[in-house]
């Protein structure tokens, strides 16, 4: 399975120490340039920033359509728009992003998408994790993740907790 993952997955799972999720759900996944450069070149530590170096199974790929990076720029950041546009080149099976302007224009792309509470639910139905809602809790305190009181208890029933 091809998949091509967004800066926040990586950092909000990174954040509460479940990085490892990805490798587990899916062998490996392909980043941007910019991904990359957003999790590296901050100048500063942030959750991630050690692991896309070092882990194997993160690959970072060169995007070659700059024409739509530049296009999707117009409205999404650098890492955003070159995720997308890798996932389109690469013909990724899925793409792992979870703001809400990037996901519209994804799936308008015809890409299917997936975020950090998909991510968790997969993991729970594999037996990777035991509970959902204990992960979401720990995004929202520990990563600041933002989510809405109804996506919130919609992950968690569907996690049937």
């Amino acid at each position: 399975m091809t998949i091509v993952c967004d800066t926040s997955p990586i950092t909000n799972l990174a954040a509460i120490s479940q990085l490892e999720l990805l490798h587990a759900i899916y062998s490996e996944i392909f980043i941007p340039q910019a991904v990359y450069d957003e999790l590296t070149q901050v100048g500063y530590s942030v959750p991630g920033m050690v692991e896309v170096q070092t882990l194997d199974w993160i690959k970072v790929m060169t995007v070659r359509n700059l024409t739509q990076v530049a296009t999707f720029q117009q409205s999404l950041d650098a890492g955003e728009a070159e995720a997308i546009t890798l996932a389109l080149e690469i013909s990724a099976e899925r793409l792992l992003i979870d703001e809400a302007t990037g996901r519209a224009i994804a799936k308008a792309a015809g890409l299917k998408i997936a975020g950090v509470l998909g991510v968790l639910l997969i993991a729970k139905h594999r037996g990777l994790i035991p509970r959902v809602q204990p992960m979401i809790d720990l995004l929202i305190q520990q990563a600041g993740f933002r989510v809405s009181p109804v996506l919130y208890q919609a992950v968690v029933t569907e996690a049937q907790e």
